[in-house]
């Protein structure tokens, strides 16, 4: 196993709790109608495209033309996206900001939106702390896609084999396993710390 020398974060549900439920639960309150309108309208893949780049005027005025009975709550979305990142995972920032205190070095590589990513760099300041981050929206680049790990790897000059990647999602964990990285899906704070510590980092 390669000596670690850089660690890389992703953000959401690592270090950043994110749920549409939580405003959708209020504007759509039946269930099995919620269930529909992300499964069928706001879906996953939708919203990946702004991460990957598209304007989100963009993206509602091509979502409405295909629902446009669902205006309201397709526009609902970028409008309460704030309602949907209601708190950061306090154990997961504390490793993270250990970590940085402790001389380690830090980034962050993120699946965002590049506007909102600028909402939450506002309002969760710990988000400042590492060395640096790659968002992609900002390079329309997306996880789990080999060329924004390399993207990430170049930018801030890490070497693969030396690098550790947290990331909630399996798919993500295996690119970057795939770009020659150490990889940990996070599940955990303690988890977190077991794997930091399996890869010889004390927290």
């Amino acid at each position: 196993m390669s000596e670690i020398r850089h660690i890389v974060f992703d953000i959401g549900k690592v270090l950043i709790h994110y749920d549409p439920e939580i405003p959708y639960s209020r504007l759509i309150p039946d269930v099995e109608e919620r269930r529909w309108f992300f499964d069928n309208v706001c879906t996953h893949e939708w919203n990946l495209e702004q991460d990957r780049g598209r304007a989100w005027e963009d993206a509602e005025t091509a979502l409405i033309a295909l629902h446009p009975v669902h205006e309201d709550n397709i526009r609902a979305f970028r409008r309460h996206w704030h309602e949907m990142v209601p708190h950061a995972y306090e154990g997961s920032v504390a490793i993270l900001e250990g970590l940085i205190d402790a001389g380690h070095d830090v980034t962050m590589l993120t699946n965002f939106a590049s506007d909102t990513f600028e909402e939450a760099r506002r309002r969760f300041t710990f988000l400042e702390r590492p060395r640096g981050v790659t968002v992609s929206g900002e390079i329309r680049l997306i996880k789990p896609d080999r060329a924004i790990y390399e993207h990430h790897a170049e930018s801030f000059g890490l070497e693969p084999a030396a690098t550790l990647f947290i990331d909630d999602n399996a798919l993500n964990v295996a690119g970057a396993q795939a770009a020659g990285w150490q990889a940990v899906q996070f599940v955990s704070t303690e988890t977190l710390k077991e794997d930091l510590r399996r890869f010889g980092v004390e927290v």
